[in-house]
């Protein structure tokens, strides 16, 4: 038990540690890469705590700050895509076995029981969205969706409590 506790410890702590809005690293995070003069790939990659909504919605502001970091106001999503990578974990199995024996003259009785732990298998889903977007400096004349980037920013960051 004294071996399983730190792993229960880390277990705990992590819980509630869905991917933070972040450059990519070890839980996932945002990319980008510039395709053309205002063409850009946005990604987002969560974790295993991290929700699809999120994980759309972080990919979403990513393309709003890139938009705005390069000169632009107004951008829009030319191809988007989500995703989701699974794997599984299993916790190791333990199994302890108790028991007690009394002997009567030449005769032995007794009793035992074995108590198995873990072996639980968890299936982990960490979702990805991508963005391909195209910038514009004043809002174009065209059927479908333009975002503010501007906007989109304030919206995001104020359902998920970014102050930076």
């Amino acid at each position: 038990m004294s071996r399983l506790l730190p792993f229960l410890l880390v277990s705990a702590l992590l819980a509630g540690c869905a991917t933070a809005y972040q450059r990519d690293g070890f839980s996932g995070g945002y990319t980008e890469t510039q395709l053309g003069e205002n063409i850009f790939q946005v990604s987002f990659r969560g974790n295993g705590y991290t929700r699809g909504e999120r994980a759309s919605d972080f990919a979403l502001l990513r393309s709003a700050e890139v938009t705005t970091e390069n000169g632009f106001r107004y951008f829009i999503v030319v191809e988007s895509g989500k995703d989701s990578s699974l794997s599984t974990y299993t916790t190791p199995t333990q199994s302890y076995t108790t028991g007690s024996a009394y002997g009567y003259g030449n005769t032995a009785y007794g009793s035992a029981t074995t108590t198995t732990y873990g072996g639980q298998t968890y299936i982990i889903r960490k979702p990805s969205a991508t963005n391909t977007i195209v910038c514009f400096k004043e809002k174009p004349e065209i059927a479908g969706l333009v975002f503010d980037a501007e906007f989109v920013k304030k919206s995001l960051k104020q359902k998920y409590g970014i102050t930076n």
